[in-house]
């Protein structure tokens, strides 16, 4: 196998340095503007710095710092130095990121002039947020869609921000699963913790809406739109069609070996993976050819092949 050359590692691992920054900033938009003023973290580091925040008054950012410490040991021992380093780093920049986007330290940096637009009164504390307490739900999604974009992206470059992502990435990369699967997994035993200690059984609502939404926008930011389609097609033509699929779409098939359960005979499953815009005429074959074939349409998100560049998410050393 061809390595890279000491340049191109150099190139690469500025790109992901500074692509981290980048995401951070959808990150830390999606807390400090929309999430945490409410206390409506989708779990993690962030819903835990909530309690922190509630009780001893030390900002967000600070505490997800503090919280993250000890679980680096976990990234380093079972991930490798470099998903660990970029974590540290991911970690320190989106909690920097998270107390410096906030509204009161943007208002005393003077980038924005008046802070009043910003405050608002819930349950007898002063909060800072886009929206006000009216706009819970528009606060809600819009916050759950820039955390997901900034997680997904953070993943995308290599990186972490700490917290559950250590976890949630030890996960995907032992037992393939999606990051979303994953957060799912972790994160529910943080959402009822913040709403037991809370004592707001309405954070748990808002947990799980928010870690449904960031969850999904966080699997399209890292892994992709599923831009690629495989399709299973059951038919006596299969040998035409796979002529015709060769010489007008130029794509590969593979020969699956079945069975029909209503007649107990053998036959022919013709499975080829292809882009999405190739569906509709591939769907014209088929139906000219065996207007009684059986199709079934899939979404794939990973292919590494011929024809194919793959966007599976890399978090090995090399």
């Amino acid at each position: 196998m061809k390595k890279l050359s000491r340049k191109q590692r150099i190139k690469r691992e500025i790109k992901n340095y500074t692509g981290i920054i980048f995401a951070s900033v959808f990150f830390a938009i999606g807390y400090s503007w929309f999430l945490l003023p409410y206390n409506m973290a989708p779990g993690g580091v962030g819903g835990l710095s909530q309690i922190i925040n509630r009780w001893f008054g030390i900002p967000n950012g600070l505490s997800m710092i503090a919280i993250n410490i000890p679980l680096f040991v976990v990234s380093f021992i079972f991930i490798g130095k470099s998903f660990g380093t970029k974590s540290l780093y991911g970690m320190l920049v989106g909690a920097i990121m998270t107390d410096l986007l906030s509204f009161p330290m943007l208002y005393r940096l003077g980038i924005i002039p008046d802070l009043a637009p910003y405050t608002h009164i819930v349950n007898g504390h002063t909060i800072y947020a886009m929206f006000g307490p009216e706009d819970l739900f528009l606060s809600a999604v819009a916050g759950s869609v820039m955390l997901g974009v900034g997680l997904g992206l953070i993943f995308k470059f290599r990186g972490s921000t700490g917290g559950t992502d250590i976890p949630v990435a030890l996960i995907k990369q032992k037992a393939n699963i999606s990051i979303g699967t994953g957060y799912y997994i972790v994160e529910t035993g943080i959402i009822l913790l913040v709403a037991f200690v809370l004592g707001d059984l309405k954070l748990l609502i808002w947990g799980y809406l928010n870690l449904f939404i960031t969850t999904k926008i966080t699997d399209l930011a890292s892994e992709g739109l599923p831009y690629i389609k495989g399709i299973y097609i059951i038919s006596d033509e299969v040998d035409e069609i796979r002529n015709e699929i060769y010489e007008r779409l130029e794509r590969g098939v593979t020969y699956l070996k079945g069975t029909r359960g209503f007649h107990q005979r053998d036959t022919n499953v013709l499975f080829c993976v292809l882009n999405r815009r190739q569906v509709p005429e591939l769907t014209d074959i088929v139906k000219e050819i065996d207007p009684d074939a059986f199709m079934i349409l899939t979404d794939v998100y990973d292919v590494l092949g011929f024809g194919f560049k793959s966007r599976k998410l890399n978090l090995s050393d090399h």
